[in-house]
């Protein structure tokens, strides 16, 4: 039912008998499949109770997230390396398929709401590890030239707009003579306090310039023929949209969870076939060709049970269309077989797990 519900991906998350956290994820509808041990993690609301202002909850969740994926190939990685290089494009290509592709020049900025990051940890010698540290962020913006107390007051506009405002969030006022005495800050109550003009070292790093939004009035077509010769457009445009650039100050706020997982091994199929990699268990080229023997011999037997299975439906079919012909009565539907999955009737399957493949 993956495909018709529009399910790309499976994300199962199991304990062992021994207390240990798994994770699998795994593509449909034919694989491959990660295994992962989650060695340490933090849940949403562990990561929200230590925050002073937890976000979350709100429309982050209605557009996917941003992702960005750091370490997952190294340049001295080889085909014979304990971590080899097609097994770091295979982690990259399942985790990017995750989510649909952004395209800058389409993609409107505000539907970037959340920011997925996944860094792989680099160890110093080559010791066959894969880890991966998962953290979720969402994307806060605020204009980066208004000051603190301006902040303030359009926030307590917003607040007037609403039914269930509350005054505890709206700035005192009673101990001052004018909004002035608010509003100017500095040395000596002089100058127009903000974020770059006070004391604090402002931070660029966090700010960006994004291209605010326009209203441009709808003239006629005489309107438009007339512009059309004007040489002049172009220069009006370009300062139009340098007048709207718009500076913002990014904030990342944590979402949850934390996870900090081991990739343990790789396997063929959805949840089930033979093991592509392993991370303590190694094959050599002739165990190797013998697993594929065997499991080719597997898949044989599996296929003729199969075409076995439908031949005896279709003969039950047969002996029952037979028997409604002749005595005339369309009886009960039970032993109709006809609508059942063949590959349901297979109860064997392929047993993969204990079957290891590797260099």
């Amino acid at each position: 039912m993956c495909g018709p519900l529009g399910v790309t991906h499976l994300l199962l998350f199991s304990r062992s008998e021994t207390g240990n956290t798994n994770l699998r994820v795994a593509a449909t509808p034919r694989g491959p499949t990660m295994h992962f041990r989650v060695d340490k993690y933090a849940l949403c609301k562990d990561v929200q109770r230590i925050q002073r202002h937890p976000r979350g909850g709100g429309k982050e969740f209605l557009t996917p997230p941003l992702l960005v994926m750091d370490g997952f190939t190294t340049p001295e990685a080889t085909a014979k390396s304990k971590v080899p290089k097609h097994l770091e494009s295979l982690a990259t290509t399942v985790f990017r398929s995750l989510f649909p592709p952004i395209n800058p020049h389409t993609t409107p900025i505000k539907t970037i709401r959340r920011v997925l990051l996944l860094k792989r940890e680099q160890s110093c010698s080559d010791d066959g590890t894969f880890i991966i540290n998962f953290r979720h962020f969402a994307i806060t913006t605020r204009p980066a030239d208004s000051s603190r107390p301006l902040r303030r007051l359009n926030a307590a506009e917003k607040l007037m707009a609403t039914k269930t405002s509350r005054h505890g969030k709206m700035p005192n006022l009673g101990k001052l003579q004018d909004i002035a005495d608010y509003m100017i800050g500095g040395d000596n109550g002089e100058g127009y306090m903000t974020d770059m003009t006070s004391g604090s070292e402002p931070d660029t790093d966090a700010e960006v310039e994004v291209l605010g939004a326009s209203h441009k009035k709808i003239s006629s077509a005489k309107a438009r023929q007339a512009a059309a010769h004007d040489d002049d457009d172009d220069d009006k445009d370009a300062a139009d949209d340098e007048q709207n650039v718009e500076r913002l100050r990014v904030k990342l706020v944590e979402l949850g969870p934390r996870m900090r997982m081991r990739l343990t091994k790789v396997e063929e199929g959805l949840c089930g076939g033979k093991i592509m990699w392993h991370e303590h268990i190694h094959k050599t080229q002739q165990q190797i060709k013998e697993l594929d023997k065997r499991w080719e011999q597997k898949k044989q037997e599996k296929e003729a049970r199969r075409r076995e299975q439908k031949a005896n439906v279709e003969r039950k079919k047969a002996a029952k269309e037979q028997a409604k012909g002749e005595d005339g009565d369309d009886g009960d539907d039970d032993g109709d077989y006809s609508d059942m999955d063949v590959d349901d009737l297979d109860s064997e399957g392929l047993e993969g797990g204990d079957e290891i493949l590797g260099e």
